[in-house]
């Protein structure tokens, strides 16, 4: 799923998923908004809601309140936590204050009645993505470009603080020199790294350079220079050079001369990081680390084999790097250049250089 698209016209129909464990109900909804223009998928299972919002991109979400599995309160919130830019009406054929409280607390942009009025959904739905398109067209946030080594380097560096950059609605690009051919099967490795990459919605890359043999050659600066010139990138993230892999060493070398020219440069911790890696940022990352959670879920050919890649590792490191700022889960960065502040997206807080003698 591409990020969001600042280009997307008012003239293209408008997206919408509708979403009613009553297949009368939702194939009715999906009648009348398509009558006015619309392009709709209508689903019957709120499981299917997620990855159908991830691929098809909707700019309206139309769901019943009370379904069986996930019910609408509980999927507005996954939603909101998703794509906080996408508008969500909540229908329920209960008309008492007490749901339609529920519904707004849930951050429903409208509460709509059964049996809804045709009129009344077209004007909201309408109203509702013509408000979403506007905000993502005057967005001009910031282009986050994330380069690991192999498969999984990012997300688990800096997952969740890539999950807060989304819902400030900033670019979300990332590059992956190798398949990771040491960890696995490479097949397997390059659709976990397309699931994860859509599920946060970022533009991947993924080369062929050979794992365990990339080095500081022409041919690996040679892919990263390429993809900055194609991104233009306003912060990039990378390993650090206090690591004992060498590959991680050999790319973190080949991106400092890549993005000589690039405002912001941080590098994030790895299981490999040395006792020499001196953060001196803490991204506070309280209300992501799920996203992060479900990132790192995508790379299950590594289950089993990775500790560090298991929940209970991934939150008690966050807690851990928490005690140096504010919040109770945090991502520890080591800045390399800052010539523009790195506390641009709205939703992110970033912490100032501390004592490393602390750490």
């Amino acid at each position: 799923m591409p990020p969001p698209d600042s280009t997307r016209s008012g003239t293209l129909p408008v997206r919408v998923v509708v979403i009613d464990d009553s297949p009368d109900i939702a194939l009715y909804t999906q009648a009348v908004l398509e009558q006015s223009g619309c392009e709709v998928i209508a689903l019957t299972d709120s499981a299917q809601a997620l990855s159908t919002v991830h691929s098809f991109d909707p700019d309206v979400v139309v769901t019943d309140i009370e379904m069986p599995g996930v019910d609408g309160l509980e999927l507005m919130a996954s939603l909101r936590e998703d794509r906080p830019w996408l508008p969500v009406v909540v229908m329920t054929a209960h008309v008492s204050v007490e749901y339609a409280v529920s519904a707004l607390r849930g951050q429903a942009d409208e509460f709509l009645t059964k049996p809804v009025n045709p009129d009344q959904l077209v004007s909201v739905v309408l109203r509702l993505a013509e408000g979403a398109r506007s905000t993502r067209e005057k967005h001009s946030g910031e282009v986050v470009l994330a380069i690991g080594a192999h498969p999984d380097d990012v997300e688990l560096g800096v997952g969740a603080t890539l999950a807060a950059h989304r819902a400030a609605l900033d670019t979300i690009v990332i590059l992956t020199l190798s398949r990771g051919g040491r960890g696995g099967d490479m097949d397997s490795r390059q659709h976990e790294s397309l699931a994860a990459a859509a599920m946060l919605g970022a533009r991947l890359f993924l080369e062929d350079l050979s794992d365990t043999q990339i080095a500081r050659s022409d041919e690996a600066l040679a892919v990263i220079e390429r993809v900055v010139t194609e991104v233009s990138p306003t912060i990039v993230y990378t390993h650090s050079s206090h690591d004992r892999h060498q590959d991680h060493r050999a790319v973190h070398e080949a991106t400092m001369i890549a993005t000589r020219t690039i405002p912001v440069v941080g590098c994030y911790q790895s299981p490999s990081s040395t006792i020499d890696f001196r953060p001196n940022r803490f991204v506070a990352v309280d209300g992501y680390t799920d996203a992060k959670l479900r990132l790192l879920d995508c790379y299950r050919s590594q289950s089993g084999i990775r500790e560090y890649l298991e929940p209970d590792f991934v939150l008690a490191t966050a807690r851990y790097w928490s005690r140096f700022g504010t919040g109770k889960s945090a991502e520890p960065l080591e800045i390399i250049r800052d010539a523009s502040g790195l506390s641009a997206a709205p939703t992110m807080q970033v912490f100032g250089e501390v004592d490393s003698s602390r750490l």
